[in-house]
């Protein structure tokens, strides 16, 4: 596929983004600080952050778009929230301020840097919709509104596959036809891949150590989860592949099934595609285990009161993770660092703990500091673990802010 990103004649071309309102490029070309806003659009939710160069201004999250019961039903009404809640913040007095809009995609097939948005970008992404239906069709929702709000801005899309495209073809390629790789793409592309680069860059900033010169395992634990294996500054193997259910036990995601259910359910429930997918991608997972739940935290609590389901849900979930950074210490042949990042990774030790039982790589936590760096950033390992252990909360939000800002400004040097 080709790599649409820097800096060609097309971006010059202003006819090109008259599609969605992205037209007038250029004409704050003289600004030495830049304000940005990260936009990070999910399924149901609006999050965003804007800043001020490296300076973070405001942030907000709006969430049940679309649900029952909800005032906001559409992404245009959480966009124009959006907006009024930025101006509502004192930070700047108009949105003619804002310079630039990063844009959080999903899935961007082998794009592997971020794009200034124009039609063909555009098109990469209704293209990879069909693997991420959960996430692309809302990041291109955000696209679309926030480009008629903000014509004069520069948008630029940050895909969470890019930081994966590293892996090597003996671990992205699956066995099946390789026709089928070569005429639909089917490989792993791996996701959640903004949010490792960070923590992975993160690390090494806090371990004192050139990132290039470092095997990190890095678990982004969240709602969807990944574990991505970082060699010398590159990843070269990640949980997640073709789409974004592949791997780890999620909330309402399975990770790593054996295909041939999918084949013998059809058959049995005589059931649709489209339900099927419904299974895979909202019934399944800790909610499909638990039979209650789907948050982490509750499934916590009722395996904690004695709810057999839940406790099972987490011994689950916990052994998915041991199991792949063993793995991955295998394939990295010597690890420097494991990294704990996401909603889950950084607040919860119970699941951290499960690093320590991972005896044949001398792994020691400290329990003491693993209770109290839920939320924190640190170090959690004690002195004598031959593998350092941190917990890095996850900014997404920054790391797509930087990488906005460096595609503007080599737009700007041209």
């Amino acid at each position: 596929m080709t790599n649409f990103c820097l800096i060609t004649d097309r971006y010059r071309n202003r006819k090109l983004f008259n599609l969605l309102g992205f037209c007038n490029l250029g004409e704050k070309e003289d600004a030495n600080i830049m304000k940005i806003l990260v936009l990070n659009c999910g399924s149901s939710s609006i999050k965003y952050k804007l800043y001020d160069n490296d300076k973070e201004l405001a942030e907000g999250l709006i969430e049940k778009i679309g649900e029952k019961k909800s005032k906001i039903t559409t992404y245009k009404q959480g966009i124009d929230l959006t907006i009024k809640q930025i101006l509502g913040s004192g930070k700047i007095k108009g949105i003619e301020e804002i310079d630039a809009v990063g844009h959080r995609v999903v899935h961007g097939g082998t794009i592997s840097k971020p794009c200034l948005i124009d039609k063909k970008v555009i098109n990469v992404i209704e293209k990879f919709s069909e693997l991420a239906p959960l996430h692309n069709p809302a990041n291109l929702s955000g696209i679309i509104e926030m480009g008629k709000i903000l014509p004069n801005a520069k948008h630029v899309a940050v895909f969470d596959t890019a930081f994966h495209q590293t892996m090597p073809k003996i671990a992205c390629i699956y066995a099946l036809p390789y026709k089928y790789y070569e005429k639909f793409g089917i490989r792993r592309y791996g996701f959640h891949g903004t949010s490792h680069k960070y923590a992975a860059h993160r690390a090494a900033e806090i371990l004192g150590k050139k990132f290039n010169d470092l095997n990190l395992i890095s678990c982004h634990l969240g709602a969807g989860c990944s574990i991505a294996a970082v060699k010398n500054g590159k990843v070269i193997d990640t949980s997640m592949g073709f789409t974004p259910l592949e791997g780890l036990i999620m909330g309402t995601r399975p990770g790593d099934i054996d295909p041939g259910i999918l084949v013998y359910l059809q058959k049995k429930l005589k059931i649709s595609l489209n339900q099927l997918d419904e299974i895979l991608n909202k019934k399944s997972g800790l909610l499909g285990i638990s039979g209650v739940e789907k948050d982490f935290r509750n499934v916590l609590k009722c395996a904690r009161k004695g709810n057999f389901r839940c406790k099972l849900a987490l011994d689950m979930f916990c052994y998915r993770v041991k199991k792949y950074i063993g793995a991955y210490a295998a394939a990295l042949g010597k690890v420097n660092a494991i990294i704990f990042t996401g909603g889950i990774g950084e607040n919860n030790d119970f699941v951290r703990d499960c690093a320590s039982e991972i005896t044949c790589l001398d792994i020691e936590i400290d329990k003491k500091k693993n209770r109290m760096m839920n939320g924190k950033e640190g170090i959690i390992s004690a002195k004598n673990s031959k593998i350092a252990v941190l917990v890095i909360p996850a900014d997404e939000e920054r790391m797509i802010a930087i990488e906005t800002q460096e595609i503007v400004k080599t737009l700007k040097a041209t």
